[in-house]
């Protein structure tokens, strides 16, 4: 298919703005490349050549992870540590043809990530390799390419057969997006611009624009080069000019802006401006550049903590994997945004990306909707911590894989911190000290408006040599929350950040009696561990990993001491991979607040009572048990003096939280019928929440997140599919297999139950409900119109649901 290069660039602007295309790919030069590829599972080292025939070949659009299209298995090369699911080697093929440009261009294509040791080739000519599978790169494609009737063939070889090659799951393949870019010679380059903010007040912000130029001409050329500052109703607020002689390569240029009564950025006000940088030669516009710009300052404190736009801030964070539950690595940026969504209801406004550097899309949405981030780049460095490992590429390529991950994230106002490490064993090593250097100085030559810190496991100064290094601005540490409290006698003077907590394990809707008794799992390091035989957690606050503790212990010392300006619990989310203490059939992690699919576990509204500013009455579990069994029962609440507990209409009386205790309970004997709990302050009634036995199982709810979405191909339905009875109660132990049918303009693009040991597969159109519940996730095509689910299942009554794609 031709390309037609020749387009109005102020309309094609326009169009791939309102597509939300990242910042760095929004120009008019700038073309969207996932569409039309090939695609075969395996290797074949004549795959490269143009001539190679791959009709054969699978064709698909990108993002695409082949890994989460395979089936579970213990012989699976990651082993659980990746889910189990396949790996190995594949290519991606596409073909296209260019109009020759009517003026010298210069052509690239950018990939957002591509995991993991990609090599690519346009027209049999090899033009780079990448071990690194979380960072984008840019080949330059001009000396290569074909023009006219001749077509074009980009070939990417991807392999991920070396295993185990990381501690969780990664997915495989090219899952992040791709761009093709054409640019005039004279452009700014690559993540050329840098926004700072060197004095921010209410009153005044003084802005700074750093630019690099390219001058890809063979004679120096004189050009203009403005700057527009808007707000986010469009109107112009400041405005640079300079004429600058370019010579051939590279220049440098700065331009300097005032902006009055700023409106700043915080979590609470993502209040974002955006700069336009015009390159104009001989009065003709030849690069536009579009910047973020969110306005707010910050400042670590040894003994208050962290402030945020002059004001003591806690920040409620959560750690993030990447994978996106039943969709895998593949990036898709409406399964962020419903992350991002569920842990913003939460009260979350801080995420720390572990461990490695996100996808563009997810940092623009954390601009967009309010997170404060901290960018992390290595989970090793020359030490082993996975066999097959980053360790075997860093002498080769870490400086530049740091470089590239700090000038590609370095203008999101989100990102506050940066973090050179996660539990790095050199910690425990003097090499520790020359490498820490090494990294800390490779970011500030970039970057000196952030902290630089690396996540310890080591609390004893005496013998961390990342921190005798001298070289962190900010001191993170994970887990042992309890040391915590010596840091300021440990560390006279210094900052802290609490970057890794908890590792407390659950199993949505499983509970394990008493409450009150905290079951480690394992015991100890390599101890003998026998759990539950269903391969379930308690969903009480009552499991913990042996370097773990509860979510209420924890949040107990960092609420009750300003020097801790807040945490991040491990994690926010299940993810794939790292099930333990389980072996294999368990397949993703039991740490996360919110299960696989998205649906919170119990926790979730402790921290929503604690961290938003919602009225919370949450009280579980369920009520379907044996006669006579003694139940604890508990409320998590806030706005609230104390809560009632009413079995079958009979109080139980009324309780208050005690210090540091941050949910009440009741143990009580179980009688069919129901459960209510009500909360009161001054001695009025807040909420009511009541709680049925379910009868048998008789129906099917299906509930969509969106009934109306885009026509574009990508975008997602999240519909959460409940078993009920006759009344409409969930039937909280229900296992019925679920069929579904999606018939119209969208299809299956994924299934799951949360279950952290179920193998069926994730795409696919059925799934056993796992306590009551599962998930289809269902995808729009490129066509508007209807999109009928239909959810059936032996015995139940069958459900539908009538989804709109415009």
């Amino acid at each position: 298919m031709k390309r037609k290069q020749q387009i109005n660039f102020f309309l094609l602007a326009m169009v791939l703005a309102l597509l939300g295309c990242d910042q760095n790919h929004q120009l008019a030069e700038s073309q969207n490349f996932d569409k039309d590829w090939k695609f075969m599972l395996g290797d074949d080292s004549l795959a490269f050549q143009p001539s190679y025939k791959d009709s054969n070949w699978r064709a698909l659009n990108l993002p695409h992870d082949w890994s989460i299209e395979g089936e579970f298995s213990a012989d699976a090369p990651a082993t659980t540590e990746g889910g189990a699911l396949p790996t190995g080697i594949g290519w991606y093929r596409k073909t296209f043809q260019l109009e020759k440009p009517e003026t010298e261009k210069q052509f690239y294509i950018d990939f957002d990530g591509v995991f993991c040791n990609s090599e690519v080739w346009i027209n049999g000519h090899h033009i780079g390799k990448r071990p690194f599978g979380y960072i984008g790169f840019r080949y330059e494609l001009t000396p290569y390419l074909h023009f006219g009737e001749e077509a074009n063939t980009l070939a990417v070889r991807v392999d991920n057969s070396a295993q185990p090659a990381s501690r969780w799951y990664t997915g495989s393949g090219i899952y992040r997006h791709v761009w093709l870019v054409e640019k005039n010679p004279v452009h700014v380059a690559h993540w050329g611009i840098f926004v700072t903010t060197p004095e921010v007040s209410a009153e005044l912000a003084k802005v700074k624009l750093d630019i690099q130029l390219e001058n890809r001409k063979e004679t120096n050329l004189s050009v203009v080069v403005k700057s527009t500052i808007t707000d986010a109703d469009g109107q112009a607020v400041a405005e640079a000019q300079n004429k600058l002689d370019l010579t051939v390569g590279l220049s440098t240029l700065t331009q300097n802006f005032e902006l009055k009564t700023p409106a700043l950025w915080s979590p609470e006000n993502p209040n974002l401006y955006t700069i336009s940088t015009e390159v104009l030669s001989s009065g003709k516009l030849v690069d536009l550049y579009e910047t973020p710009l969110g306005v707010r300052f910050f400042e670590f404190t040894a003994d208050q903590g962290f402030f945020l736009n002059g004001t003591q801030y806690k920040l409620h964070g959560v750690n993030q994997h990447h994978d996106l539950g039943a969709l895998g690595a593949a990036v898709n940026t409406r399964a962020m945004e419903r992350q991002l969504e569920i842990l913003k209801d939460m009260g979350v406004n801080a995420i720390r990306m572990a461990h490695n550097p996100p996808a563009p899309e997810l940092l623009k949405l954390c601009d967009k909707m309010g997170f404060l981030v901290i960018d992390e780049s290595f989970d090793e460095w020359k030490k082993t911590k996975a066999k097959k490992g980053y360790h075997l590429y860093w002498d080769e390529w870490h400086k530049r894989d740091l470089e590239d991950m700090i000038r590609r994230d370095r203008n999101h106002p989100s990102i506050f911190v940066w973090s050179i490490g996660n539990e790095i064993p050199e910690q425990f090593d003097t090499t520790g000290v020359q490498i820490t250097r090494e990294l800390v100085d490779i970011v500030k030559a970039l970057d000196t408006t952030r902290p630089v810190t690396a996540a310890l496991t080591e609390t004893d100064p005496e013998k961390n040599n990342l921190y005798k290094s001298g070289a962190l601005d900010l001191l993170s540490f994970n887990y042992k929350h309890k040391e915590y409290l010596k840091f300021p006698d440990r560390y006279p003077g210094e900052c802290m950040l609490a970057s890794e907590n908890m590792s407390a394990l659950s199993t949505r809707g499983h509970y394990d009696m008493p409450s009150d008794s905290v079951r480690i799992w394992p015991p100890a390091y390599k101890a003998p561990f026998d759990g539950n035989s269903d391969f379930t957690a308690s969903s009480y606050d009552n499991a913990i990993a042996y370097w773990g503790a509860t979510h209420e212990d924890t949040w107990a010392v960092v609420k009750n001491n300003d020097f801790i300006p807040g945490m991040f619990i491990w994690s926010g989310f299940d993810y794939i991979g790292e099930p333990l203490p389980y072996p294999y059939p368990a397949r993703s992690s039991y740490l996360g607040i919110i299960d696989l699919c998205g649906f919170p576990k119990d926790v979730y509204y402790m921290y929503q009572s604690e961290w938003s500013d919602k009225t919370v009455l949450h009280l579980f579990p369920h009520w379907n048990w044996t006669e006579g069994q003694i139940i604890d029962l508990w409320a998590y609440y806030n706005n609230a003096d104390e809560v009632e507990l009413f079995v079958n209409g009979v109080s139980q009386g009324r309780k208050s939280k005690e210090k540091d205790q941050f949910h009440v309970m009741w143990r009580v004997p179980f009688q069919p019928g129901s459960i209510k709990a009500i909360s009161y302050k001054d001695g009025q009634q807040v909420l009511e929440q009541e709680i049925k036995t379910a009868g048998p199982a008789a129906k099917i709810e299906l509930i969509a997140d969106r009934s109306k979405i885009n026509a574009d191909g990508t975008d997602l339905s999240f519909i959460t599919v409940k078993v009920t009875d006759k009344d409409g109660n969930m039937v909280p132990d229900a296992a019925n297999l679920i069929n579904f049918k999606v018939e119209g303009e969208g299809f299956v693009a994924g299934v799951d139950n949360g279950y952290q040991a179920s193998v069926e597969p994730f795409k696919a159109n059925y799934r056993k409900a796992f306590n009551g519940m599962c998930l289809l996730i269902v995808q729009s095509t490129e066509k508007a119109g209807t999109i009928n689910v239909t959810a059936s299942s032996d015995g139940l009554d069958t459900s539908s649901l009538l989804l709109t794609s415009n």
